[in-house]
């Protein structure tokens, strides 16, 4: 595995980071080298005959962006390393992979866009890949795993008993560390992970697919809960490169009771909330997530920009018929899950008035424009919050590999998209068009480009799979 690096604040002139790689226990990798400094791998975690290593160094920063190399024995890979008097660039992407797991004969077919992603960031680097939810599909789990297998055949009042055996939590783990490390390694990934420091937060695929949105006699059950600590402990280590339980730097909750984060490069306020950890049917983030959201937020309050990732998308369809329909049927359907995922989902629309007036009610006290960008639903679209005295506007972006819905469910969600949300009496979310269509929604897969300048001018570009030509948005400073 080519090293993932990951970011860990930019402070005292110094952009710190984090790289980690895999090597075959008993070959330790040499140090990572920065000019004439030498950085020491440090374990992460070890298994099935392999060690995670990680290393933590720092490049410095200058008046303007620069190209700074580091090197791991013969090889080195260059990194952007952005300035204040400079635009800020970002890439945003989500949805990698698909729950029918490898569907792809071609990996270059599967990766097309990852490789968009590494031309433009030859040709105009970016200095920070925000990496927005289901960076691993873990649904092949129940087919790689012949306990599991096993296990989903028996009638419902067993699996509820069955207790989470050491031979299953062995082999969970193993299947969670070799896909991760799998996934790394594709080639078409491998060298914008190097080059590219990512922050990442998970979603559902990243643990199983609903987690937290099925009822709690299902979620609680000794297997279930033991594949959540399995992809617990490696989304940790793998996309956030660190133990569980011993978090850096950046995390609200360094004990791992939740996984947000919260950075600032400059002006621009970097934060995501983890909205899995304390996720129930009831509620998608629990009290102790929500303090440590509102104390980071209002930590941001002298920043000119802040960009927020909710995993899923603050603005989207009016499925609330849909949902009603699936309350009357007996049992847990498959899309189910689905539905109450949203945040828009009847379960969960006071948390989500909740949250919207929290963002407005900032943007308008400090001044600072909030943007959110999500992934989740695989397709691009473009949401308008307004409300005491402030707009947020709401990318949505998904899937870099994920394949769109059919054409007929697309149009479903373009009618069921029509009007606005009004919350409270002054607060209204709505999706509006994408910038030279009439659709409200990008079918296609895509990543997007995010250019935020000195000045406060805002430049969005979703790259789709398509002739066209990419989507673009432009926001002028002052336009909030």
């Amino acid at each position: 595995m080519s090293p993932v690096l990951v970011f860990r604040g930019s402070h005292s002139g110094c952009w710190r980071l984090s790289a980690m790689v895999t090597a075959p226990s008993g070959d330790e990798p040499p140090p990572l080298c920065v000019a004439s400094v030498r950085a020491p791998p440090s374990p992460l975690a070890r298994r099935d005959g392999r060690i995670l290593w990680r290393y933590d160094f720092s490049l410095p920063v200058d008046h303007v962006s620069r190209d700074r190399e580091y090197r791991l024995g013969e090889q080195s890979w260059r990194v952007r390393v952005p300035a204040a008097s400079d635009s800020f660039r970002l890439a945003f992407t989500a949805c990698n992979g698909n729950e029918r797991g490898d569907a792809w004969a071609d990996l270059g077919d599967r990766n097309a866009l990852w490789s968009r992603l590494a031309q433009e960031h030859a040709h105009n680097p970016f200095h920070l890949l925000l990496q927005g939810g289901d960076q691993l599909y873990a649904d092949s789990i129940w087919r790689k795993v012949p306990a599991l297998s096993a296990w989903r055949r028996l009638p419902w009042r067993k699996r509820r008993k069955t207790p989470f055996t050491p031979e299953m939590m062995e082999a969970v783990a193993d299947f969670y560390f070799e896909s991760y490390r799998r996934l790394w390694g594709q080639p078409q990934l491998a060298p914008v992970l190097a080059s590219v420091p990512s922050l990442m937060m998970w979603d559902d695929h990243d643990i199983l697919d609903g987690w937290g949105s099925y009822p709690p006699e299902w979620e609680d059950c000794p297997v279930l809960q033991g594949i959540w600590s399995a992809a617990r402990e490696h989304f940790a280590l793998f996309q956030l490169g660190a133990r569980p339980d011993e978090l850096p730097e950046g995390f609200m909750a360094r004990d791992g009771q939740h996984f947000g984060w919260t950075y600032r490069v400059g002006e621009v306020g970097l934060l995501a909330p983890d909205l899995r950890s304390e996720r129930s049917r009831q509620q998608v983030m629990g009290e102790a997530g929500w303090r440590a959201f509102t104390a980071a937020l209002d930590g941001l309050a002298d920043c000119r920009h802040v960009v927020l990732i909710s995993t899923v998308p603050l603005v989207h369809a009016r499925l609330v018929l849909l949902e009603r329909f699936f309350e009357l049927v007996p049992g847990h359907q498959s899309w189910q899950d689905d539905l109450i995922d949203q945040w828009v989902s009847l379960a969960h629309w006071e948390e989500w008035s909740r949250l919207l007036a929290t963002l407005l009610r900032f943007s308008g006290r400090t001044g600072a424009r909030v943007t959110a960008l999500s992934g989740e639903i695989h397709l691009g679209a473009l949401g308008v919050i307004e409300g005491e005295g402030a707009r947020i506007h709401q990318l949505t972006s998904s899937g870099i590999v994920h394949p769109p819905p059919p054409p007929l469910a697309t149009r479903a969600l373009e009618w069921a998209s029509a009007g606005e949300f009004r919350l409270e009496p002054c607060i209204t979310a709505k999706l509006v068009p994408l910038p030279g269509s009439s659709q409200r929604y990008l079918r296609a897969r895509n990543w997007l480009e995010l250019n935020l300048k000195p000045g406060g001018d805002l430049l969005a570009v979703w790259h789709a799979e398509r002739k066209e030509g990419p989507v673009r948005l432009s926001i002028p400073a002052g336009y909030r």
